[in-house]
């Protein structure tokens, strides 16, 4: 059974950086697309970053372009969102997830997704 399980979220205070893992597990993922999507109280899923399966093509979502990064270690089987300079508006339960092809990811299909790890940035 593949399991993706986030770590790394927090309360933050504006101006600050947290750094979010996904471990995946049961399966290899090295030649999948992974990502990092986030959901706010009353608001759709969105998307937040996206990594090609060799790690050399990665898409962002506008409202996070220039402050996070995303990357992926194969041999571990983990993604990882670097997330610096952190606004209110970031604050959202953040998803990893595992999608076939970048082009699924960024209209939100996914075929596993983890449980989710709160990310709250105070003002």
């Amino acid at each position: 059974q593949a399991q993706l399980v986030e770590s790394g979220g927090g309360l933050v205070q504006a101006g600050a950086s947290l750094r979010l893992s996904c471990a995946a597990s049961g399966r290899t993922f090295s030649y999948d697309t992974m990502a990092w999507f986030r959901q706010a109280p009353g608001k759709e899923r969105e998307y937040v970053a996206i990594i090609s399966w060799s790690g050399s093509s990665t898409w962002y979502g506008d409202s996070v372009k220039g402050r996070f990064t995303i990357s992926r270690d194969n041999a571990k089987n983990t993604v990882a969102l670097q997330m610096n300079n952190l606004k209110p508006e970031d604050s959202a339960v953040y998803y990893c997830a595992v999608s076939s092809s970048p082009a699924r990811a960024l209209v939100g299909e996914a075929d596993y997704w983890g449980q989710g790890t709160q990310v709250t940035v105070s003002s």
